[in-house]
């Protein structure tokens, strides 16, 4: 099982995601970095583990108030060895070509951005990460994402977005519900994951990797524990 450590980006910096309230997102403050400025957090989230992979929420360019290209572009100069996995709320295939071609991560296609089936096919076949957002009323996004699992990708994330900075552990019934529906591709979690037991509990269940940032900058997952979930 791979960790991934995540990066949200609002106004250029990283900021503290909590429970999908992103109105309420403050720039981030860990003793990982010396400030919220997206070069600075990935150094210091490299500092603590060689992760190979780094997801980016683009915060502003899902809800319609602007993006982060400069700043996605200053990570990738930050950390070239990285895989950059990036949702900033892109529709169409040829917005997921782009930045792959740019050189500028593997696109995230999140449920709740798509505005339809037919869309979400033509992005998803360009190799686009799916991402099937929850929050605290259910699935966001056309149902039949959701519900029909032959539409998945090889890769698919499951984002219980209620869960994000709450420390109440991941949704591990949602995972394995998913799990039992397409036990034939890469499930990663995201969410809620509180230390060590969590991550332990999520690769016993066969989760392909997880989703974390709270739990790095508090510390509750160590550079120990850390380096141990590398995917090396």
């Amino acid at each position: 099982m791979q960790l991934i450590p995540v990066i949200d980006l609002k106004g250029g910096r990283v900021v503290h995601a909590r429970r999908g309230a992103r109105d309420t997102y403050a720039p981030l403050e860990s003793p990982l970095c010396v400030s919220p400025a997206p070069a600075d957090v990935a150094a210091g989230l490299l500092s603590l583990a060689p992760f190979r992979t780094l997801y980016v929420a683009d915060i502003d360019a899902i809800t319609g108030a602007g993006h982060n290209a400069d700043a996605i572009a200053a990570l990738r100069r930050a950390a070239p060895e990285v895989e950059l996995w990036v949702d900033a709320g892109e529709t169409t295939a040829e917005a997921v070509r782009a930045r792959a071609m740019a050189g500028l991560g593997v696109s995230v296609a999140g449920t709740e951005s798509l505005p339809d089936d037919a869309r979400a096919a033509a992005v998803l076949k360009a190799g686009a990460i799916l991402s099937l957002d929850h929050d605290a009323t259910g699935p966001l996004g056309p149902r039949a994402l959701h519900e029909n699992a032959a539409l998945w990708p090889p890769r698919v994330i499951v984002m219980t977005l209620a869960r994000v900075g709450s420390g109440e552990g991941p949704d591990l019934a949602a995972l394995h519900a998913i799990q039992a529906r397409r036990p034939d591709i890469a499930l990663f979690a995201a969410g809620g994951v509180r230390g060590p037991d969590d991550l332990n509990a999520l690769a016993t269940a066969g989760t392909a990797g997880v989703l974390v940032a709270t739990a790095l900058h508090d510390r509750r997952i160590n550079a120990a524990c850390a380096r141990g979930w590398c995917g090396g």
